[in-house]
């Protein structure tokens, strides 16, 4: 079964059915987006810089509001590690960080299939909710969403992965599961959290161990762009979260095949 694994990931477009295998081995794909955090070049809507710090359609949400990068909020970068943090303005409302990897005209980095990677350490306690996400590019008739982290601190036992189709006419494509990896492994940590997406299936990785997958959807067939951000849920439970909270991320990458 390995070296059959190993054979169809070599294929480039894996088997009759575009399926790549279980096996990951990012030794076999090439480094299509590298961010190290060596500096961080953000910007509130672009164009031009390699992040933006909203979502591309302007729909933020959660019980923070994503801000504006400054000088020392919500972004800063130390040893090649990107800290983003969550608080409470002086005005009461919490504020925190969002980067997304193409601007508001789809113009930034998008991949159809390969394998997205962040290595992060999570923020615990409750209210807190951090995720590593991927959106379809083309958003005309449907939004196509991979949830590839979620994690609430409410429920510290593990994250969840979701992959949705939202459809315009209201119809609503959900599966998801939730991976209880915590407290085995410590979400305060750094841990890897990936996805890797062909033409057959979805498989989410942690530290780069397969723990999902599910078939891929035909509106999943399509460039995806990047998400992360450090959010915090509506509840009231958001009141309760350290003040401030961070999160911190080593990298984020994509490979694509071969």
């Amino acid at each position: 079964m390995a070296a059959l694994l190993l054979s169809r990931a070599v294929n480039a477009y894996g088997d009759d059915n575009g399926d790549t295998g279980d096996l990951l081995d990012t030794g076999q794909m090439t480094l299509s987006f590298s961010e190290e955090f060596s500096q961080l070049d953000v910007s509130e809507w672009g164009p031009g810089t390699r992040w933006i710090a909203h979502t591309p359609w302007s729909g933020d949400f959660g019980g923070a509001r994503f801000s504006a990068p400054g000088p020392d909020f919500p972004f800063t970068v130390k040893d090649g590690v990107l800290r983003i943090e969550a608080r409470r303005h002086e005005s009461g409302e919490w504020r925190s960080g969002l980067l997304a990897s193409v601007d508001t005209k789809g113009e930034g980095f998008a991949q159809q299939y390969g394998y997205f990677e962040m290595r992060a350490r999570l923020p615990t306690g409750p209210g807190v909710w951090p995720a590593f996400w991927l959106i379809g590019l083309d958003r005309s008739r449907y939004t196509a969403e991979i949830d590839v982290l979620e994690y609430y601190g409410d429920r510290p036992d593990g994250f969840s992965t979701v992959v949705h189709v939202w459809h315009r006419d209201g119809r609503h494509y959900s599966q998801g599961k939730r991976i209880e990896v915590f407290p085995e492994a410590d979400p305060a940590e750094f841990h890897t959290y990936g996805v890797k997406i062909d033409a057959s299936q979805i498989r989410v990785y942690f530290d780069r161990q397969l723990v999902w997958k599910t078939p891929t959807q035909p509106e999943h067939r399509q460039p995806m762009y990047i998400l992360l951000n450090l959010a915090l849920v509506e509840e009231e439970s958001r009141n309760a979260a350290a003040d401030p909270s961070y999160m911190f991320v080593e990298h984020v990458r994509a490979y694509s095949f071969k």
